[in-house]
C-alpha cells in the first residue's frame, strides 16, 4: 500500500478502494485490510472514514517519525533528497547531543575515540564508526528523545553514511572534526565543542550538495 502511494497510484485527497475491494485485490480478509489501514492512519498515510473509503494523506504533512522510516525501506537505494534531508537534520540535532553528552560525561565521550587510529581510510568503516560515534554521543546525552531519534533510523544511517563516506574529502573532513572534537573536550571548551560539530555538520550538507549538483550536470 505505502509503495502503491510513494508511486503515485494512490494520489493525495483521493479515496483508496473500499476495505471488501482491497480485500479482493491482495487477496485477504477484511479484518486484515482494516488493520493494516488502522497502521496507515497511525502513521499519517491515510485518514479512515466511516463507512467510505479511506482518503490518501499528503504524508509530509500527517506523518511521522515512522514514515519516514517505511519510506527508505520502499528504497532499494538510499535516494540523495534523503541524505539531503538527514545532513540537515543532523545541523539541528547533533551539536546540542554532543554538548550534552560532553557536559555529562567527558571522559566517557573521550573513551569513544580509542579506536580512532586504527579507522581505516574507506567508506564502509567511516561509516560504521560515525554511527557508533553519533549513536553513543546521542545516548550519553540526559535527553533520551535524541537517541529514539537515532534508533529510529539504524538501519539506514549506515547505509546514507557509506553513501556520503565515498568521497575521500568527506572522510577528511570527518577526521578533522574528530580531532578537533577532541581537543576542544581536553581543553574544557565546551562553547567550541558545540560550534566545531555545528561547523562540520552544515560543511557536510555544503559537500554532499556539490556532489549531488556535480553528478547532476555530468547527467
Amino acid at each position: 500500500m505505502i509503495q502503491s502511494i510513494l508511486e503515485g497510484q494512490y494520489k493525495t485527497n483521493e479515496p483508496l478502494l473500499s476495505e471488501r475491494e482491497l480485500a479482493t485485490y491482495f487477496n485477504v480478509g477484511r479484518p486484515t485490510v482494516r488493520e493494516v489501514l488502522q497502521r496507515l492512519e497511525r502513521d499519517g498515510w491515510v485518514t479512515i472514514r466511516k463507512g467510505m473509503p479511506a482518503i490518501v494523506n499528503d504524508y509530509w504533512k500527517h506523518g511521522n517519525l515512522m514514515t519516514i522510516v517505511n519510506i527508505l525501506r520502499c528504497h532499494e537505494e538510499i535516494p540523495d533528497e534523503f541524505i539531503h534531508y538527514m545532513l540537515e537534520l543532523r545541523i539541528s540535532l547533533a551539536p546540542t547531543y554532543v554538548k550534552d553528552a560532553v557536559i555529562q560525561h567527558p571522559l566517557r565521550v573521550i573513551s569513544l575515540f580509542a579506536n580512532l587510529d586504527d579507522l581505516q581510510d574507506d567508506a564502509k568503516a567511516y561509516a560504521i564508526f560515525d554511527w557508533e560515534i553519533q549513536q553513543n554521543l546521542a545516548q550519553l546525552s540526559p535527553n533520551p528523545i535524541y537517541l529514539l531519534i537515532m534508533n529510529s533510523f539504524k538501519d539506514f544511517y549506515i547505509q546514507m553514511a557509506q553513501k556520503y563516506f565515498l568521497e575521500p574529502a568527506h572522510r577528511k573532513i570527518t577526521r578533522d572534526y574528530y580531532d578537533d572534537l577532541l581537543d576542544s573536550i581536553l581543553i574544557g571548551e565546551i562553547h567550541t565543542t558545540e560550534q566545531v560539530t555545528k561547523n562540520i555538520m552544515e560543511k557536510s550538507l555544503l559537500l554532499w550538495k556539490t556532489k549531488v549538483n556535480k553528478g547532476s550536470e555530468i547527467g
